[in-house]
């Protein structure tokens, strides 16, 4: 497991932390004023406060504290979701085109039983993974190659699950040399054209028209701390105001939180983390991430699923602001 890592507002996490980790190094130590009955207790006693602190701090996040946790580095990522959730998972390389994107993972396997296609931009945990995955921006054949599983998953029937954690495509000149834009438009093509069950979630970070292209889905979830933007508060906040530093102020009025968007109508469901954020307890929150993609496969297929329902939803939601 990674080591504990603490955001600007978990301040007072830390400091508790740091105190256990103090008292714990006394325990057996001739050193310590305490008898080992009262380093117990108290070590008890701050173990429940840095419960209560927890629930606390994460009961009321502001929108740029999401976007703080949405970035945590010990958040689950891709590889993750599909090592807890999918068994006997072949991966597929390469778009037939280009290259072989490692940000965009990809590959067969079963989910609770059934075949799946599966789908995720996978970030990386640490430095060497971080570039080796491009820290999770999806170049032209990463694109590409999810278009062709997309096109496998029709060709067989098999439903297409997603997980998004991205901070948009690879703005590079390479990329747009190599097609960046018409990659990323004709993977929503796709998913628009697709006849099988197609769930998304936004696991962290849910980056521009990067996300977008493999969240066209009939069912787009997100994680209760994730984020999902037309663009980044910093990038934002540099536009109008000239100052990444507003990026809070940014984060606030781009509604970009799950909540915001599912009182909006762009998201479906929000998947509830565990206290402190899915970083804290991988067990539970791949528990309810599988409860959840399980239910939205169950009402899709019951429904039937259909490229024209799916077409129709995301037209309507082009057509949000008219009124």
């Amino acid at each position: 497991m990674a080591a504990e890592h603490f955001l600007d507002f978990e301040a007072p996490l830390q400091d508790l932390k740091t105190r256990m980790t103090e008292m714990r190094k006394l325990e057996g130590s001739k050193e310590g004023e305490l008898p080992i009955k009262d380093l117990e207790e108290e070590l008890n006693r701050l173990h429940i406060k840095e419960k209560s602190v927890m629930r606390r701090l994460y009961r009321n996040l502001t929108p740029w504290q999401k976007v703080q946790v949405s970035r945590h580095p010990n958040r689950p990522h891709a590889k993750d979701y599909i090592r807890h959730l999918i068994t006997d998972f072949v991966p597929l390389a390469g778009d037939r085109l280009y290259a072989e994107d490692e940000a965009m993972q990809s590959g067969i396997g079963k989910f609770l039983g059934k075949s799946v296609v599966v789908l995720g931009i996978e970030k990386g945990k640490n430095t060497a993974d971080r570039v080796k995955h491009n820290f999770g921006m999806p170049k032209p054949e990463g694109y590409r190659k999810a278009q062709r599983l997309m096109d496998m998953a029709e060709k067989f029937g098999l439903p297409v699950v997603t997980f998004v954690d991205t901070p948009g495509a690879f703005p590079g000149v390479e990329a747009e040399e190599r097609g960046q834009s018409e990659a990323i438009a004709s993977c929503i093509e796709k998913l628009l054209t697709l006849n099988v069950p197609v769930v998304s979630v936004v696991t962290g970070e849910g980056g521009s028209g990067g996300a977008l292209a493999v969240a066209v889905a009939d069912k787009v979830l997100m994680l209760e701390h994730s984020i999902y933007s037309v663009i980044s508060p910093e990038g934002c906040a540099s536009i109008l105001w000239r100052d990444a530093r507003s990026a809070s102020t940014a984060a606030q009025a781009l509604k970009l939180t799950s909540t915001d968007l599912k009182k909006l109508g762009i998201i479906d469901g929000i998947i509830k983390e565990p206290v402190g954020g899915a970083q804290r307890d991988y067990t539970l929150t791949m528990k309810r991430v599988s409860a959840e993609i399980a239910k939205c496969l169950n009402e899709i297929e019951k429904a039937g699923a259909s490229k024209q329902s799916r077409r129709a939803k995301f037209i309507a939601l082009t057509r949000l602001n008219d009124n």
